[in-house]
């Protein structure tokens, strides 16, 4: 495997040009507070925000049909909520939330919406969050049929270190296209979907996977 470390802003970039993936150990824990649920909640009302949510929801809505009459999903990574909340309503959701912050924990409690990643799901949604996670492959175990995954992809190292995407106080992970659909498959996902929807919208770089889990 061929490797690099990249140091920018005193953190270290290892990246694999072989397999498209990039890691950074996130040294600044403790982001994720009450500003940064207010920050979300502040955003949740934008037209861009609303479209979003409304793509997502519907993306859940084409990919958990059929699966059963009655779905269990887990939205990890909730911001101030908006999503959860965009899918009330939807025959046959059972709607619950997975949060390292506080403030959304705190939420989802409130709202008796509180899942957890020690638990499976059928459909389990993570926009903008997988990147975060430092163990992404523990994350996507909670999903026991769907996975749907928004994330910024880039074409290479100096595509990362340019982006504004590269975010060392919040994300571990970078993907290319390839990258990601290789370490989908990797941990027992077929890739049936890869939009850039969310691009479209007016999003810088972020494209959405659609995974199905394979059968055992």
């Amino acid at each position: 495997m061929l490797e690099s470390v990249i140091a920018k802003d005193g953190a270290r970039l290892i990246w694999s040009q072989e397999d498209g993936v990039g890691f950074l150990e996130v040294q600044n824990a403790g982001v994720y507070d009450d500003e940064y649920f207010r920050r979300y909640r502040a955003m949740s009302q934008t037209p861009m925000a609303i479209a979003l949510n409304g793509f997502r929801a519907k993306l859940v809505r084409r990919w958990s049909e059929g699966l059963s009459d009655s779905i269990t999903l887990l939205d990890v990574g909730i911001g101030d909520g908006a999503f959860l909340r965009t899918l009330e309503g939807a025959r046959g959701v059972q709607r619950f939330g997975a949060d390292v912050n506080p403030a959304g924990i705190a939420y989802l409690e409130e709202h008796g919406q509180l899942g957890s990643l020690e638990e499976t799901y059928d459909v389990v949604t993570f926009w903008d969050s997988l990147e975060h996670i430092r163990d992404p492959r523990w994350a996507l175990r909670a999903a026991a049929k769907v996975a749907i995954v928004s994330i910024p992809i880039f074409s290479g190292v100096e595509h990362v270190l340019a982006s504004r995407h590269y975010r060392p106080d919040e994300h571990y992970w970078y993907f290319t296209r390839a990258g990601f659909c290789a370490f989908a498959d990797r941990e027992g996902f077929d890739v049936v979907d890869v939009l850039a929807t969310e691009t479209a919208l007016g999003r810088d770089g972020i494209e959405t996977f659609v995974l199905n889990r394979r059968p055992a």
